[in-house]
């Protein structure tokens, strides 16, 4: 293997590991159904796992509905009195910067409608140890900042088969 060939197979994997370990999820709220009326954003949000520095995107009318950040109770009595946050865009990006439970309610009358989310943001996972770093060939500095994702493994094996079989050879 030459020089070269050698130089590209490490510089591609290196670009996937990083990709795969570092950055933000952007959680669309609905998915492709967006923030409307009569849908069950309880089962949309068990089915994810949220962490801190995430984001949690709203997709909506602007004309017709908005998003309010409230506590539990605004949450639970559809209220944004004491409301923490509000956005109207229609294309809402929202940073959730601490690990805590967040609530979001429609402030026009769409919380009654079941237009409500509430998230549970964890703590990002700790960093790798000094031994796994070194395992993994990641300087210690940059083995601070790295923190692995669910399903990064996936995306880290396309990776690195993309580049055997574009650089035509064996794992033996």
């Amino acid at each position: 293997m030459s020089g070269s060939t050698l130089f590209l197979l490490r510089l591609v994997f290196l670009v996937g590991t990083a990709a795969t370990l570092a950055g933000a999820t952007d959680h669309i709220v609905g998915a492709n159904r967006g923030w409307n009326p009569g849908i069950n954003y309880t089962l949309w949000a068990n089915n994810h796992t949220f962490y801190v520095n995430d984001l949690i995107s709203f997709r909506y009318s602007k004309f017709q509905y908005n998003v309010y950040q409230v506590n539990q109770t605004g949450y639970d009595n559809c209220t944004i009195e004491g409301a923490l946050g509000n956005w109207s865009s229609g294309k809402d990006f929202i940073l959730l910067d601490k690990a805590k439970r967040y609530y979001f309610i429609c402030g026009t009358g769409g919380c009654f409608n079941g237009m409500k989310v509430s998230v549970l943001v964890h703590p990002l996972p700790p960093p790798p140890t000094a031994a796994a770093a070194a395992t993994n060939q990641t300087s210690p500095k940059s083995a601070a900042k790295a923190v692995f994702r669910p399903g990064s493994v996936v995306l880290g094996t396309l990776v690195v088969s993309l580049a055997s079989i574009l650089l035509g050879f064996e794992w033996i």
